[in-house]
């Protein structure tokens, strides 16, 4: 059973939301809204940074998203408090969605595809959860073993890197999001602030 802390029931409550108006309003198009458009398309809003974070794909897509959030970014909002845990989703959520338009746009990839989902922020927990905690043992599903924090981070990457063969995974916001994290959790730790405000 998971000890939801409050934000982070707010978040999985508000991507469900989300997800269900995707699919029950699917003829307001809300999905193509919400979505991280190439920067190249006539699709694309600046509000999309923020929007495309909280929809999902698919069923399967939101809830191992949502089931991997509520395993670990409920630590991290009790070590860190509401507020800068907040900061520090949204930071990793916008700047991978960055990372991934600007790389995109200096290769010249105008595919006119979309990117969403909370992957990219979540990517962001599991960088942080395994530079805050890196020696914490966690229990894998599968295989059923104990493995230091510090070293789930790279194994989640590559699992999801190996299993992905639709080749519809945006790699690079997975990427962006626990570059971003190194970098936040980093400048903290230097400024003695890597604790709660």
């Amino acid at each position: 059973m998971f000890r939801l802390t409050p934000l982070v029931r707010n978040l999985i409550i508000i991507n469900v939301v989300v997800f269900l108006a995707q699919n029950l309003l699917s003829n307001l198009n809300i999905t193509e809204y919400l979505s991280l458009w190439s920067v190249n398309s006539p699709y694309f809003k600046p509000y999309q940074f923020f929007t495309y974070m909280f929809a999902h794909g698919s069923l399967t897509h939101i809830f191992f998203n949502m089931l991997a959030f509520a395993s670990f970014a409920p630590v991290l909002e009790s070590y860190w408090g509401d507020k800068k845990f907040l900061t520090f989703y949204l930071a990793t959520g916008i700047g991978a969605g960055v990372i991934y338009a600007v790389v995109n746009l200096l290769l010249g990839t105008t595919d006119g595809g979309i990117m969403l989902g909370a992957s990219g922020a979540l990517y962001g927990i599991l960088m942080a959860f395994g530079m805050v905690f890196p020696n914490l043992e966690i229990m894998l599903l599968f295989p059923p073993i104990p493995i230091k924090a510090k070293y789930m981070v790279f194994i989640m990457g590559f699992i999801t890197y190996a299993l992905d063969r639709s080749g519809t995974v945006a790699h690079l916001a997975h990427f962006g999001g626990a570059f971003v994290a190194f970098i936040i959790i980093s400048i903290w730790r230097s400024q003695g602030k890597d604790r709660g405000w």
